[in-house]
C-alpha cells in the first residue's frame, strides 16, 4: 500500500513538473522568470543599485504575472467566471497593497493615494478598454452580462463619491479642518468595507443567478487540475510579494534618478506593474471571447480597490503609518476618477463591446498618463 502511495506521488510531480515545462515552452515571455532570482541576489549584493533593480523587478515581475494568470484561469475554469474574476482581483490587487503598505509606512501619503487613485483609472480605462480592443479585433462584436457590468461600476461611483466628499470639505474655514477629515475618512472606511461586503453576498450568494456568463467561450487551452493551480498560485503569490519589496525599496530613487514624478510613478508606474497578473488574465480572457470575466477583473479590481484596499489603507495607517491618513485626494486625482467611472459605466451599459469602444477608453487613459508625465513637480502636493 505505502509503495503504491509513492508511486502515485512520484507520478503526481512528474505530471505537475512536465506541465510547467510545457507552459515554458508554449509561453516564450515566461523565460524572463530567471530575473526573479537575479533580482533577489541582486538586491543582497548591491542593495543600492536602486534604478537597475527598479527595471529589473518590472522585468521579473512580468512572467510571475504570466503564471498567475495562467493559474487563476485553471481555477476560475472550476469555480467560474463570477468567482474566477473577484479570485484574480483579489491576488492581482495583492501587489498594490503590498506596495501601498510599504509606502504607508514610510509616511509617503502622496505615493499611497496616487497608486489607488492610479490602479483605479487603470482599471476602469487601460484594462477595460484594453480587453474591449483585445476582443473586438479577433471577435467583431462580443456580448457580456451588462447586469454584472453595472453593478460593478455602480460600486465603483459610490466609493469615488465616498473619496470626492473628504476633498470637498477640505477648504472648510475652520480650524480642526484637518481632524474633521480624519474622523470623516475614518468613518467612510468603516463604511465602504461594509457595503463591499455586503456586496459580495449578494452578487455570489442571494442573486448570483443574475451575474450567469453570457458570452461562449472558444475551445482553447486546457486548464491546468485544480491542485497544479492552487499550489502555482500560492508560490507565485510568495514569489510576488517577495519582488514587490524591492520594487518598493528602489521605486523611489529610481524616479528621482529618472526625472519622474511621485503621481507619476504611482498613478501609472505602480499602478501598470502592480496590475500586470489581472491585464494578462483580462486581455488573454477576451481573446478568448470570455468577455464577462475581462469584465469581472477590471471592474471588480477597480471597485476592490475603492470600497476595500483604500479603506483598510486608511484604517491600517493608525496602527503603522507616522499619522493617520484621510480619503482626502488631490482635485485632479478625484476628477480622473470621476471621469474613469463614468466612462466604465457607459462602456458597460450596452451589453456589446467593439474594438473601437477600446480606442476611446485607451485615448482617456492616454490623456490623463501625459498629463501626468508633464506635470511639474510639486503641483499635486
Amino acid at each position: 500500500m505505502r509503495t503504491f502511495e509513492v508511486k502515485r506521488s512520484t507520478k503526481q510531480s512528474r505530471s505537475a513538473i512536465e506541465t510547467v515545462l510545457r507552459e515554458l515552452r508554449r509561453s516564450p515571455l515566461l523565460a524572463l522568470i530567471l530575473f526573479v532570482p537575479v533580482v533577489i541576489l541582486l538586491e543582497r549584493m548591491a542593495p543600492k543599485a536602486h534604478t537597475l533593480l527598479f527595471f529589473m523587478a518590472i522585468a521579473a515581475i512580468v512572467p510571475l504575472a504570466a503564471l498567475l494568470s495562467r493559474a487563476t484561469e485553471s481555477v476560475a475554469a472550476k469555480t467560474g467566471d463570477a468567482v474566477g474574476g473577484l479570485l484574480n482581483a483579489t491576488l492581482g490587487n495583492l501587489t498594490e497593497l503590498i506596495i501601498t503598505l510599504a509606502a504607508l509606512q514610510a509616511g509617503q501619503y502622496l505615493l499611497v493615494k496616487a497608486s489607488i487613485a492610479g490602479a483605479i483609472v487603470t482599471n476602469s480605462l487601460f484594462m477595460f478598454g484594453g480587453a474591449f480592443l483585445i476582443g473586438g479585433l479577433k471577435h467583431h462584436l462580443q456580448e457580456f452580462n451588462r447586469v454584472n457590468a453595472r453593478f460593478q461600476a455602480s460600486l465603483l461611483f459610490l466609493a469615488t463619491i465616498a473619496i470626492l466628499v473628504p476633498s470637498l470639505t477640505s477648504g472648510l474655514d475652520r480650524t480642526p479642518a484637518a481632524e474633521f477629515s480624519q474622523q470623516l475618512s475614518l468613518g467612510l472606511a468603516i463604511l465602504l468595507i461594509a457595503v463591499y461586503g455586503l456586496g459580495m453576498v449578494f452578487s455570489l450568494k442571494t442573486h448570483k443567478e443574475l451575474f450567469a456568463s453570457v458570452g461562449q467561450a472558444e475551445a482553447g487551452e486546457e486548464p491546468w487540475p485544480l491542485s497544479i493551480g492552487i499550489v502555482v498560485l500560492i508560490v507565485v503569490t510568495l514569489l510576488v510579494a517577495m519582488v514587490s519589496e524591492i520594487f518598493v525599496g528602489s521605486v523611489q530613487a529610481a524616479a528621482q534618478h529618472l526625472g519622474l514624478t511621485p503621481a507619476f510613478v504611482g498613478f501609472i508606474v505602480i499602478a501598470l506593474v502592480g496590475g500586470a497578473a489581472e491585464m494578462t488574465t483580462a486581455f488573454s480572457a477576451a481573446r478568448a471571447n470570455r468577455l464577462d470575466l475581462s469584465v469581472g477583473i477590471a471592474l471588480g479590481s477597480a471597485a476592490q480597490i475603492a470600497l476595500f484596499v483604500a479603506p483598510v489603507l486608511v484604517l491600517v495607517s493608525y496602527f503603522i503609518g507616522p499619522q493617520p491618513m484621510s480619503l482626502e485626494f488631490w482635485p485632479g486625482a478625484v476628477a480622473m476618477m470621476l471621469v474613469a467611472t463614468m466612462a466604465a459605466t457607459l462602456l458597460s451599459n450596452g451589453g456589446h463591446a467593439a474594438w473601437y469602444a477600446g480606442v476611446m477608453a485607451l485615448a482617456v487613459y492616454a490623456i490623463f498618463a501625459l498629463t501626468l508625465f508633464l506635470l511639474p513637480p510639486g503641483v499635486t502636493q
